[in-house]
């Protein structure tokens, strides 16, 4: 009798990377000329990006330095929630950015009917934030992940725990 092969789809975000990131854009900032005498920041508050600068111009040319920097740490930027844009004191905006964990319901569904409608024999299961796939043939749950990958989801996902 052949074992069950598994595999969980999760999606995390590095936040050791996140805070590398942010401070490469901090020491990018504080040299780049459009920038200087500029009241531009970026922190990071438990889960929680916080962005503060002069103006919309400037927010917008903030956010692109810092996702130059995710991207080249390997943070997924999908997985980046930005609220509204608000006023913040000495004239300055400010706008955060929730880094978004674990699959939620909507996504954990759609991967679901992704792996039924594949036809393959493999069962998947929602478990809390993540989703497990399991099933006796390795070839089938490479292509799950084939087809998990090439899925529009709203979060960016990892496989781990392939055994």
């Amino acid at each position: 009798m052949a074992k069950d092969e598994s595999f969980d789809i999760v999606s995390k975000v590095d936040f050791p990377e996140v805070t590398n990131a942010i401070t490469a854009t901090m020491k990018e900032i504080k040299t780049r000329y459009d920038f200087k005498g500029s009241k531009s920041e970026v922190t990071l508050d438990k889960e929680e990006l916080v962005l503060v600068s002069d103006d919309e111009f400037k927010m917008d040319q903030l956010k692109d330095v810092l996702l130059g920097r995710l991207i080249k740490r390997g943070v997924p930027v999908k997985n980046l929630d930005y609220g509204k844009l608000e006023k913040a004191s000495g004239g300055t905006v400010r706008q955060r950015a929730k880094l978004v964990q674990g699959i939620d319901k909507e996504n954990a569904k759609k991967i679901n009917t992704i792996i039924k409608n594949s036809g393959l024999k493999v069962k998947s299961q929602i478990q809390d934030d993540q989703v497990r796939v399991s099933g006796k043939n390795r070839d089938d749950l490479q292509k799950i992940i084939s087809l998990v990958r090439e899925a529009d989801l709203t979060v960016d996902v990892q496989f781990i725990n392939y055994r």
